[in-house]
């Protein structure tokens, strides 16, 4: 169990250090949202994991109360068993004693009946703590951390930690675009080409390329949040819009962003933020065609 925590408590330290300057106000890619979007492949990865250690932390804070409870009642038992066995030796003593004292044999009896009628009470406490401490073991069995949720819960992260160093060192290979002999600006042309000619898929394949060779990283991350929307994969837009203005924030195609961004998160059933985001595209912004159309989008929300 806690081989399990240290695990996940490392890829949760990672994933806040990379992703600690974002905006919050894009909304996307925050885990504590009931229902997140704009997630990354790695923030998926990241989402999955945590669910899953959130239920190995609750099923084992659960078995250690019960284990807990269980060792209390064990004590008690102890205590009334041992109780048990000093009056049954002191009954015994006394019976012993009456028998050789007493004569007549009626009132001999009723005080046995007595003693018997003690110990009977105690029985019966034993056995109500024999069921109660029965229904303890089988809750415990029941919320058992087993050893296949734990390895699952490694698995997870191990899987987490391969995609990061995968996004982090390892360009994405083409294989239907000839890409290996291009310079990073003469990709980027071909990209353009292809987003020009409404050839998303491959566009998008060598934008990718250019993010993992931080080539024009903030436009890169942008043209490919264009793509995504521009094929209504909304929530993707989002998540490279939002990394496209953590790197640079002055360039050129902001209203854009803004206002794509705006789009996408009322598409995305967002109008909080989107709210926010059409205001920011006008205030920002107010001389932009981008303004007049965030003006309209606003008035249209409800």
């Amino acid at each position: 169990m806690k081989s399990c925590r240290v695990v996940a408590l490392f890829a949760i330290t990672l994933y806040t250090h990379l992703l600690s300057a974002e905006p919050s106000a894009f909304g996307a890619g925050d885990l504590n949202n009931p229902n997140p979007y704009g997630l990354s492949s790695t923030e998926t990865t990241l989402l999955e994991t945590k669910k899953n250690l959130q239920k190995v932390v609750v099923k084992s804070n659960n078995q250690a109360n019960e284990v807990d409870s269980l060792r209390e009642r064990i004590d008690g038992l102890q205590t009334i068993i041992e109780n048990i066995s000093a009056t049954s030796r002191e009954n015994k003593l006394k019976l012993k004693s009456q028998e050789d004292g007493v004569n007549n044999k009626s009132e001999y009896d009723k005080r046995v009946a007595e003693s018997i009628q003690v110990n009977s009470k105690d029985i019966e406490k034993i056995n109500l703590q024999l069921a109660e401490i029965s229904k303890l073991i089988d809750r415990i069995n029941k919320t058992y951390v087993t050893k296949d949720e734990f390895n699952s819960l490694v698995s997870d992260v191990n899987k987490f930690k391969d995609l990061l160093a995968k996004e982090l060192k390892i360009a994405p290979k083409s294989k239907n675009i000839q890409s290996k002999e291009l310079s990073n600006a003469e990709i980027d042309t071909k990209a353009k080409d292809f987003y020009n000619k409404k050839l998303y898929k491959e566009s998008r394949e060598l934008y990718k390329e250019l993010i993992s060779k931080s080539y024009k990283p903030a436009y890169s991350h942008y043209m490919v949040g264009e793509i995504e929307y521009y094929t209504n994969n909304y929530s993707e837009a989002i998540a490279y819009f939002k990394n496209s203005a953590t790197l640079y924030d002055k360039a050129t195609y902001m209203p854009t962003l803004l206002l794509h961004t705006a789009i996408s998160m009322e598409k995305s059933n967002d109008k909080k933020n989107a709210k926010i985001f059409y205001n920011a595209v006008m205030s920002q912004y107010p001389d932009s065609s981008q303004a007049g159309i965030a003006k309209k989008k606003l008035s249209s929300i409800k």
